[in-house]
């Protein structure tokens, strides 16, 4: 799921909330469930105090943050962690599957960009996991949507990122969050799965004069991965 965007207010709380109702009432748990960014609007501590008591589920939950987060704030209040200014990168195993959890954020920006540090945090990772089958999840896509609202703020970099995905077959998926729809891609021979937002969704010219749609249902993306292959199924919660 992406792109919570919790402001204080009942409607953003209430839309999360759905969603992870929706997970905690499968009759099979999720292993994991992966948040790709925007979880707070503002970056407030109450915001992600806010996000904490949403992510005290009874399985584990693994977040990075989009543009609209906020670093220290974000690792003191949402991680436990001492603050600190640099990216917020962590690396999990799910199952299978190794869980790179990387930030493309650029602080103060709402661009996105792999920096130098990150890049060089993947390329260990991805040699340390030995040939284990591993997902990237990051908030900004590397490819355009071609909405020009979702594409005004994109990955700066993703030449860098394809590079690294070459040297390394074993990275099955990238899975983002950002552009506020659900979609589907290749990028560098992979698939890239863009998770549906929380709060609001993102709706194309030809579709609508308004960018944005408040009404429709907030959603998420079902990754399955088994027998060396990933499918990924949709769900809108109204």
């Amino acid at each position: 799921m992406s792109d919570l965007h919790l402001d204080g207010t009942d409607r953003a709380h209430r839309r999360a909330e759905r969603v992870f109702a929706y997970l905690r009432d499968l009759p099979a748990p999720p292993e994991a469930v992966l948040v790709t960014g925007d979880i707070a609007d503002h970056g407030t501590a109450s915001e992600y105090e806010a996000a904490r008591k949403l992510f005290d589920l009874p399985f584990p939950v693994l977040a990075g943050p989009g543009n609209h987060d906020a670093r220290e704030v974000f690792r003191t209040v949402l991680l436990g962690e001492a603050a600190s200014p640099g990216p917020i990168n962590s690396a999990h195993r799910v199952g299978d599957l190794a869980v790179l959890m990387a930030d493309s954020t650029i602080p103060g920006e709402d661009d996105g960009n792999l920096a130098s540090e990150t890049l060089e945090w993947l390329e260990s990772q991805l040699s340390a996991v030995d040939g284990r089958p591993t997902v990237i999840a990051f908030h900004h896509p590397p490819v355009l949507t071609h909405h020009p609202l979702a594409d005004r703020w994109p990955l700066l970099n993703p030449g860098e990122l394809a590079s690294l995905l070459q040297a390394h077959p074993h990275v099955v998926a990238v899975l983002t969050g950002h552009a506020h729809t659900a979609a589907a891609a290749s990028f560098a021979g992979r698939p890239l799965i863009i998770a549906p937002a929380t709060t609001w969704t993102l709706q194309f010219p030809f579709e609508s004069a308004e960018p944005g749609n408040p009404d429709l249902p907030p959603g998420l993306a079902l990754h399955l991965y088994t027998g060396g292959h990933l499918i990924t199924h949709f769900r809108h919660l109204p």
